[in-house]
This record gives structure tokens, C-alpha cells and sequence, in this order.
């Protein structure tokens, strides 16, 4: 067997822009990736949290990311996820690269969001970030390699908004990256032609967005079957009955422009994280290194 490349997580923020992941991502749609067929990630419970097992394939690799969670890990001034990537040769299964995978799970969710709502982004958009974490920055940065942002308003647990429907309000483009469990605002004031993105569950459990707007919005995710299964804004909605599952739109259909955003109501992005995305930016990342 060739000696692993390692791969460290100042090499891949150094070698991987933003707008690079965000290309590579919706490359990997138009050249016909059916994430459906893809397995599914497995989370297993452990003693301190979980491990989250996300195995991929594609036309030209093979790699699995094994990540921990670690919830208590932020009071100890750690990462609450931390793991390794593992890239393997597609014709002999053979390892070939192992790379840090936080960091790499901080650029590759930021540019799936970005690949699915990038055809109505436009220059001078308002937004509102709710987090201030790894996932909230990167957000704000992959943004910004594509269009020029108009204001920019955060929302932490420290820093609270004190009129928050008159911020919802004014919105182009409302981010949610938190750990939230239950929906982190009322989606009342949110405007017709808003798009909003949430990122922050990957359980059925747990969700950032009202039953209400995800009723009002046209729902796009990364693939429906998982949606259902892991997005806790989905499953909750049509529990909830105001969300048609049928209505689902996978991501891959607006990156090939076989279905165009809507403009007449909110764009509501619900991504739980899929592991061909780890994958596609693992690969450029290898590439670039």
C-alpha cells in the first residue's frame, strides 16, 4: 500500500475557497450524482455523545467521514464535533488520504447552501445570521465570495436583537446555524420573497424553523427520502400538516434548472448535511493541496 496522505485542517482553509467548494458541489449535480441512491449516514450512540458514520461514493472516489459529537465539549472550550476523513482509491478500495474533518464539514455545508439558493442571490441582500459559530461565519464567507452583501445582522444567545420581527422584516436572507431544538422565531414577519437557510439539526427531533413557514415556503432539500428521515423542520411540519411531503424539491433539480426558486414566496433551503457533499470537497481539497 502508498503512504497516506495527511492532510492538515490549515492545509485545506488555505487551499479551499469558498467559491471553490460552492462550483464543485454543483458541478457534481450537473454531472448526474444520484444522492438518493447513496447510503445513509449512521449515527451511534456512545458513551460521551455519538459517532456519526458518513460513507460516499462517486464517478471517481470513494471516502467515509467518522466524526464524533461531543455536547459538552464547549464548556470545556473544545469542538463539539471533531473527526477524520478517509479518502480510498474507487478501483482497488486502497486508502489514500486521511483529512481533518472539521474543518472540512466547515466548508463543504456552507457551499451546499450556497450551490442550492446561488440563483437568486444578488448584490446588496440584507441578511440575518442566527449563531455565531464555525457554521455562521462560514456562511457569512461563502456569501460573500459570490455576491456583495448589503447589512448584516447576527443574533446570539449574548447578543439578542431587540426588535427582531422588525429584523425578520427587513431580511433578503435569513441564515440559521444553531444547536436549537425547538423553532427560534416566529416566521410571521418574514417576507414573501425571503429565502432562508437552516443548517443547524440533523435530527428528526430537533428543528430551527416554525411549522408555519415551512408551509409558506417552497421547501427545497437535499434529497427528500433523507429529509424526511433526518430534518426535524420537515418532519415536524408535515406532522404538523402544513407541509405536503410531495412538494418537496430536491436540491440537484434547481442546480440543473430543471426546477427555477420561486419568487412569489419564501426559499426555504433545510439541509441536514449528506456525506457525497464530504466527499466532492474532499477530493478538491486533495486536489489542491
Amino acid at each position: 500500500m502508498s503512504e497516506l496522505v495527511f492532510v492538515t485542517a490549515e492545509e485545506i482553509a488555505a487551499a479551499v475557497s469558498p467559491l471553490a467548494a460552492v462550483e464543485a458541489v454543483a458541478a457534481e449535480l450537473r454531472a448526474g450524482l444520484d444522492v438518493a441512491a447513496l447510503p445513509p449516514r449512521a449515527a451511534v450512540p456512545i458513551s460521551n455523545g455519538e459517532w456519526l458514520i458518513m460513507p460516499a461514493e462517486t464517478s471517481t472516489a470513494v471516502g467515509i467521514k467518522a466524526l464524533t459529537v461531543a455536547p459538552h465539549n464547549p464548556a470545556r472550550g473544545l469542538a463539539r464535533i471533531q473527526g477524520l476523513y478517509i479518502l480510498y482509491d474507487r478501483d482497488t478500495l486502497a486508502p489514500t488520504a486521511v483529512l481533518e474533518a472539521s474543518t472540512l464539514t466547515a466548508i463543504r455545508t456552507p457551499a451546499v447552501s450556497v450551490a442550492a439558493i446561488r440563483s437568486r442571490l444578488r448584490d446588496g441582500m440584507n441578511v440575518l445570521v442566527f449563531g455565531n459559530g464555525p457554521q455562521a461565519l462560514g456562511h457569512l464567507a461563502t456569501l460573500r465570495a459570490v455576491v456583495t452583501l448589503g447589512e448584516v445582522t447576527q443574533v446570539t444567545r449574548s447578543n439578542p436583537v431587540a426588535d427582531l420581527p422588525g429584523a425578520l422584516a427587513k431580511a433578503d436572507l435569513i441564515v440559521c446555524c444553531t444547536t436549537a431544538r425547538e423553532p427560534i422565531f416566529d416566521s410571521t414577519p418574514v417576507r414573501d420573497d425571503a429565502i432562508l437557510i437552516a443548517i443547524g439539526s440533523h435530527e428528526a427531533a430537533a428543528r430551527e424553523l416554525d411549522s408555519a413557514i415551512m408551509g409558506r415556503a417552497q421547501v427545497v432539500v437535499e434529497d427528500a427520502a433523507t429529509a424526511l428521515r433526518e430534518a426535524g423542520d420537515v418532519v415536524s411540519a408535515v406532522a404538523d400538516g402544513t407541509l405536503d411531503p410531495a412538494s418537496l424539491v430536491n436540491m440537484s433539480d434547481v442546480v440543473t434548472g430543471r426546477t427555477p426558486l420561486a419568487t412569489d414566496r419564501p426559499v426555504v433551503f433545510k439541509s441536514t448535511g449528506m456525506a457525497w457533499e464530504d466527499l466532492v470537497v474532499a477530493e478538491l481539497a486533495l486536489r489542491l493541496c
